[in-house]
């Protein structure tokens, strides 16, 4: 269970994003979209939920899914510098203190309250999880078997993650798709394996779709330049809107 460089390396996408901002729960949150029936909760990668390809990413699902995407601050208002990644500063970050302070433990309270208020206080009638990277076991954690009683959430949809554990691919309860790059220290193939083996014996619908030649954090922070890596965020958009839609606007 761990981040590593590949979790802050990236470029930042062009566009801007055409959002709102408000309050979910006790969070800030970036919202886009109006459909009062179906959410979708964006837990954001290590540079939070202000940064631009996350809400550009998040416009997106508002559009081709139909849904309200809300992506909260889960970091306290703590901001990991794009200037610092567009630098290759990247040993000027200081992830050990940043995740003691913004780790699993801190933050999954907030994270399940913020699933609970899509429900109960918003009524929305399907929600869906997005994770890239830290939002990865966030998203796995919402789907768990100890929510079966009172789901979070109807299906989660998930990118490289980190920080993700073996119990938490086990006890994972409703319709996942995990987008998987070939380069991924953190998603590793023990992970990688596990996952597969794992959604088989538990008998939920999954989708596991590897992306060959690409690496950790693609989906959400690939360069746009490299034809390779724009094909892989162009193809994992689409993968996710599709499950989205198949399993909160479909059924």
């Amino acid at each position: 269970m761990s981040v590593s460089s590949c979790c802050i390396s990236g470029f930042t996408w062009q566009g801007t994003p055409t959002g709102r901002t408000d309050k979910l729960a006790n969070n800030d949150v970036y919202i886009a979209g109006d459909n009062p029936d179906v959410a979708i909760l964006f837990v954001a990668d290590l540079f939070g939920w202000t940064f631009p390809n996350v809400r550009l990413l998040a416009d997106h699902f508002a559009r081709e899914v139909g849904a309200t995407v809300y992506v909260p601050d889960f970091f306290g208002g703590e901001i990991l510098s794009p200037e610092l990644l567009a630098a290759d500063k990247f040993d000027q970050l200081d992830l050990p203190n940043f995740l003691s302070r913004n780790g699993r433990e801190p933050r999954e309270p907030e994270i399940f309250e913020s699933a609970r208020a899509l429900r109960q206080q918003l009524g929305y009638k399907k929600v869906g999880a997005v994770g890239y990277c830290y939002g990865g076991w966030a998203s796995f954690r919402l789907g768990a078997k100890e929510h079966e009683a009172a789901p979070l959430v109807d299906c989660i949809s998930i990118g490289h993650p980190s920080l993700l554990t073996k119990k938490d691919i086990d006890e994972i309860a409703v319709p996942a798709q995990i987008l998987a790059p070939e380069i991924d220290p953190v998603y590793n193939a023990e992970l990688k394996l596990h996952t597969f083996q794992t959604l088989q014996k538990v008998n939920v619908p999954f989708a596991y779709q590897h992306f060959p030649g690409v690496a950790h954090s693609c989906f959400i922070r690939g360069d746009e330049n490299k034809p390779g890596e724009r094909a892989a965020m162009v193809k994992g958009k689409n993968a996710a809107v599709a499950w989205l839609r198949q399993y909160l606007k479909d059924q």
